[in-house]
């Protein structure tokens, strides 16, 4: 590993010091590569942060251990230099091994604020840069010069034009590349010299991606008939044509060139992720433009049956591997929910030859993301909260924006998967077109068990520091305020609420006309309520929650949080997948859980008795939770029923239970 990472790892040599002590302030250990080189050496990682919760777990866990005579090695991180690893207690300090990194030994000569913007998984391309021009020292503005050029692949210098601009943006967009706001104010800088575009809002299409995409679908029904005009002999561009003639809410120019080449290569994609949707433009001119069709609607089987073969086509091409990193899982995530939506469409017969390839192209995806599940989930958990990569990094990230002042809301759909997201999410706006998502996603806790992972989220820590409620969500409402009292947040300003979804908001409007009121949490499970009870696989989750979405009960719930002046976060704790019986264990009482597609046991022994007769399931053995607490999971789609009995279940790990949305809800009254 000839990078920046090796200078690192070489530090880590297993059995040498049981305990190592580390001052991390640029959370370089954290990086997944890193990570799992540190399990592959034997090593695990905890952060200090709490005090208390840090005994806790280092005494119950490591120190039982070692005073068991059993090995393993313990890395413990402190988010400072080498001055805050005195904050650690005594006996750390008298047995451990004390080691510090940071970026500035890493890339001198470089500005250090602005490589520390980086997402450490960047850094790979900067250390290689650095390779190729050795021993230069550059400021502020020269080290972002040199990252926009080696780093993103970013010659301001050589964007002329609106094409240019263009691809640019589309690469960087469709791709979801996060670029550092200080990095974007550079850019946007540079490209605005010599009066070059001022026509174009750069300060809202380069840093978003929801203002991108909505920029272009703005423009598309424009060009659609630009391009028929040109075709019948007529004009095409009018060089005076400004964008408010259109009334369109974003600056920049009315003909934007989707036909050429380096452009028209995304078109595709755009429509078959649904970035972008197709309009209705209906002329016998643009049949024969193959590269238009999907933008356009026309026949509804035939356009189905189009973007499906190559939605499952994308899905095929782009399924990451066992060693990719988390985003590259993330952004699969939802362009699989897509499909999945599609072939579960209960209205809707899956396209004769799509069931096919759809199940063979599952089958690949279930074992790869197994695999990788095994390999790095246990190295998530460590990611800082910005973005949030785990649920129990929303509130932290929630906090961030607390800080700015105002209030903020988190609104929890106990069950949803992505493709019931997007179900539901159609709903909403058939109701309030106003409203704006920005979608992303997070990876629930695993077991995917509402009383794991959804503590989890609302204690912003690892199933392994609430042991006692486990099992229950009861602790709920008090682990909430406990977290925002670490916050500075008074309990009297802290609000919770569960069991909602029947249709009566009069308990929420009761809570949000407290004043003193800042931040709010509230559990909506009535999709976890339709779950269970549900004989009619995914097809019938779907109807059954379009249903429950067109009752309003949603689209009034995120209106009047909206209207209290609440930054608004929507996520689940959980998906769900379909699944067939494969018998159902005898254990009497030796498991504590008794799941559809998870067990847990207190003891491994009795765990393994058990495993032996489905040898289909998993022992699962990830960083985070607590003694005594040992799943067996039900893997591909497979559950812990009747042989052959279908059921919608969740507590594994694939890939619709593990990853949900994280929504952030903007918008306006109908």
């Amino acid at each position: 590993m000839s990078d920046w990472r090796e200078s690192i790892l070489k530090e880590f040599v297993s059995h040498l010091a049981r305990l190592t002590l580390v001052a991390d302030p640029d959370d370089l250990l954290v990086e997944e590569v890193i990570q799992q080189g540190l399990r592959e050496r034997g090593f695990e990682v905890m952060r200090f942060e709490d005090p208390m919760a840090f005994r806790f777990a280092y005494e119950s866990k490591f120190r039982a251990r070692w005073n068991r005579g059993e090995p393993g090695d313990l890395v413990v991180i402190v988010g400072g230099d080498a001055n805050a690893l005195q904050a650690l207690p005594f006996d750390l300090l008298q047995q451990g091994r004390s080691l510090a990194f940071g970026l500035a030994a890493l890339f001198p000569g470089l500005s250090y604020p602005v490589v520390a913007s980086l997402d450490r998984c960047d850094l790979e391309s900067l250390h290689l840069a650095m390779v190729h021009h050795p021993g230069e020292t550059l400021g502020e503005n020269p080290t972002k010069d040199f990252i926009l050029r080696h780093v993103f692949q970013i010659a301001p210098e050589l964007i002329r034009n609106d094409t240019e601009l263009l691809r640019l943006m589309l690469r960087r967009h469709y791709r979801g590349q996060r670029i550092p706001s200080i990095m974007d104010e550079r850019l946007i800088g540079l490209l605005r010299q010599r009066n070059r575009f001022e026509d174009w809002a750069l300060e809202k299409l380069i840093p978003s991606r929801q203002a991108f995409f909505g920029f272009l679908q703005e423009r598309w029904p424009i060009f659609l008939q630009r391009l028929l005009e040109r075709l019948e002999g007529e004009r095409w561009i009018t060089p005076d044509e400004h964008v408010s003639s259109y009334g369109m809410r974003f600056a920049g120019p009315a003909v934007l060139p989707f036909d050429h080449d380096d452009i028209r290569i995304y078109m595709d994609n755009l429509f078959l992720d649904g970035l972008l949707r197709p309009v209705t433009f209906a002329h016998s001119r643009l049949a024969n433009l193959n590269w238009v069709l999907t933008g356009i609607c026309r026949d509804p089987e035939a356009d189905r049956k189009l973007h499906l073969e190559g939605l499952l086509e994308q899905c095929r091409t782009s399924l990451p591997s066992e060693v990719s990193r988390h985003r590259e899982w993330q952004q699969f995530a939802q362009r699989w929910s897509q499909v999945t939506r599609m072939m579960n469409d209960p209205e809707r017969s899956a396209p004769p030859g799509t069931q096919e390839v759809f199940g063979i192209l599952r089958e690949r995806l279930d074992a790869t993301f197994q695999i990788w599940m095994e390999k790095r989930f246990s190295g998530l958990h460590n990611q800082p909260p910005l973005p949030p990569v785990m649920l129990h990094h929303v509130p932290r990230a929630m906090a961030r924006h607390l800080e700015q002042g105002g209030r903020v809301a988190l609104v929890v759909l106990d069950g949803l998967s992505l493709e019931q997201w997007l179900v539901l999410r159609d709903t909403i706006l058939e109701q309030r077109p106003g409203f704006s998502f920005q979608e992303e996603t997070v990876f629930a806790w695993v077991p995917t068990l509402t009383s794991i992972s959804r503590q989890a989220l609302f204690s912003a820590a690892l199933p392994l520091y609430f042991p006692a409620s486990l099992l229950t969500t009861q602790q709920e409402a008090g682990l909430w305020k406990k977290f925002w009292d670490g916050q500075g947040v008074a309990a009297s300003s802290v609000g919770y609420l569960k069991g909602l979804g029947d249709g009566s908001l009069a308990n929420v409007e009761k809570l949000l006309a407290n004043p003193r009121l800042r931040v709010v949490g509230l559990v909506v499970d009535m999709i976890d309520r339709i779950m269970h009870g549900m004989e009619l696989g995914s097809a019938g989750m779907q109807a059954a929650v379009r249903q429950w979405g067109r009752q309003g009960f949603m689209t009034k719930l995120l209106e009047m949080l909206l209207a209290h002046g609440y930054h608004l976060v929507l996520t689940s704790d959980h998906g769900n997948v379909e699944a067939t019986g494969m018998g159902r264990p005898a254990e009497g009482v030796t498991a504590d859980v008794r799941g559809e597609r998870c067990r847990l046991y207190p003891e491994p022994v009795l765990r393994e008795s058990v495993r032996v007769r489905y040898p289909d399931a998993l022992s699962w053995t990830a960083t985070g939770l607590p003694e005594g607490c040992h799943p067996l999971l039900a893997t591909g789609r497979r559950a812990f029923v009747s042989k052959g009995a279908r059921i919608v279940g969740h507590g594994g790990l694939s890939l619709e239970e593990v990853i949900v949305p994280l929504v952030q809800v903007t918008g306006g009254t109908a």
